[in-house]
């Protein structure tokens, strides 16, 4: 998943990583920026045994803790590349967690009563979602995304 993501900030003209397709979305460099930033940050959270996101203030003080530390404007090469980092150092730090932390409760940012791997599964259908609009703005610019890619050339040696 993660992967494909990377891939679709490669396969974008970077020239172009302000294009949204209407005035009040995100642009296609803010949607990659969010990905990684919210990755990074709500798996940060986890894995520090933050069990409450209802704490006052919460995005503006415990989630920005956790942002990743770069520039805010990244080119399309280092954006790629910090998402892949990303996921492979947060899959190692999660993979080193045994089954009593996955199972733990935490209590998100709308109130819900979660287990830690339920808002794993949050964070991978947020990504997910965002993913999606990237995918749309790709084919706004005539772009076959590479998860399509994929799925045509199996198609075609099948």
């Amino acid at each position: 998943m993660r992967q494909d993501t990377a891939q679709a900030v490669e396969d974008f003209p970077a020239a172009d990583l302000d294009f949204k397709a209407t005035p009040d979305l995100m642009t296609f460099g803010e949607l990659a920026r969010h990905i990684l930033d919210a990755g990074n940050a709500l798996t940060g959270i986890l894995l520090d045994g933050v069990d409450d996101m209802t704490t006052p203030n919460f995005r503006e003080t415990t989630l920005a803790r956790y942002r990743t530390q770069l520039p805010e404007r990244l080119d399309s090469a280092t954006l790629a590349s910090e998402l892949r980092k990303s996921l492979e150092t947060r899959s190692a730090e999660l993979a080193a967690k045994d089954d009593d932390f996955f199972s733990g409760i935490i209590t998100r940012f709308d109130g819900q009563r979660v287990t830690r791997l339920e808002m794993l599964q949050f964070i991978k259908e947020h990504e997910l979602t965002h993913r999606s609009q990237m995918f749309l703005y790709l084919r706004l610019k005539g772009i076959v995304p590479a998860t399509t890619r994929r799925r045509q050339a199996a198609q075609k040696s099948a």
